[in-house]
């Protein structure tokens, strides 16, 4: 049997983050919920996704991740990976956008 992919949503400097992992429990730290096993996209073509790329910059040598209890909006169990995000809390877009952008007229 496979083993559970979890979909995490928290808040995080006025920006959602959505993040996908293998391990979500309460943590030993009061207060605050333990990720690990974080899941990445390993894209080794000339198509590479800006917000993953950027998530893996920031997220990829991270062993454990202790999050605020209070920042987590979501823990979803999923059948699958998705795509991750980032997006402005305030509008819901995605802050890291895909190069090039048609223009908007």
């Amino acid at each position: 049997m496979a083993k559970a992919i979890y979909k995490i949503t928290f808040l995080n400097a006025g920006r959602i983050y959505e993040l996908y992992a293998r391990d979500v429990q309460s943590s030993a730290l009061w207060g605050f919920t333990e990720v690990s096993e974080l899941l990445f996209d390993v894209n080794e073509g000339l198509v590479l996704d800006p917000t993953e790329e950027r998530l893996k910059d920031e997220f990829g040598q991270t062993r454990r991740l202790f999050l605020p209890m209070q920042s987590i909006v979501r823990i979803e169990e999923v059948e699958r990976k998705g795509s991750s995000a980032i997006r402005d809390a305030g509008s819901g877009e995605k802050v890291v956008t895909p190069f090039p952008m048609p223009s908007k007229r």
